[in-house]
């Protein structure tokens, strides 16, 4: 897929006709997945993914839900593989901050999934818990962002539908 360019990201909200997009970023979709491909068409619908571009399109996209104790919970995080240490999570990862209403924000991953766990904890989210038995030998770590990284992104919270802003990768 290739390098990005220096100041050509760009965060939004992804609507209903970004979902085909959306999928062919996502490995998990591309490879045929009927149940991811189905839930990125529902994000999509419901207005519930952010979507990172550049100048070819989509190239991440994380999913904003409040169903974890009406709390924020950054259900999915994903970068398409070629343009994965780009720094397309890192810009994600704050959109997602930046969008959240609640006062608390949550997400989770797999104790193997060491770059998302670098990611999380680079940004300053601390560890928050520990569930066994959702995928077997691969317990599930929850995570919890800093406050103080939701209230520096509280002047782009009112403008969700937006582009969240360009940022040239660090």
């Amino acid at each position: 897929m290739g390098d990005i360019e220096p100041g050509t990201l760009a965060v939004r909200r992804a609507g209903p006709a970004d979902w085909t997009a959306l999928a062919e970023a996502d490995p998990i979709a591309a490879a045929g997945d009927p149940a991811r491909r189905a839930s990125i068409r529902r994000w999509c619908d419901q207005g519930l993914a952010l979507l990172v571009e550049d100048t070819r399109g989509p190239v991440g996209y994380g999913v904003l839900e409040y169903t974890f104790f009406e709390q924020g919970f950054l259900t999915l995080l994903t970068v398409a593989p070629g343009l994965r240490r780009h720094g397309v999570a890192t810009r994600l990862l704050a959109a997602v901050e930046a969008a959240c209403t609640t006062p608390k924000l949550f997400t989770s991953t797999n104790v193997s999934n060491r770059p998302m766990r670098h990611l999380l904890l680079k940004a300053g989210w601390q560890p928050a818990g520990l569930v066994h038995g959702l995928d077997e030998g691969d317990p599930e770590l929850f995570y919890l962002c800093p406050s103080e990284n939701l209230s520096r992104s509280s002047t782009l919270r009112t403008f969700p539908d937006t582009v969240i802003g360009k940022e040239s990768r660090s």
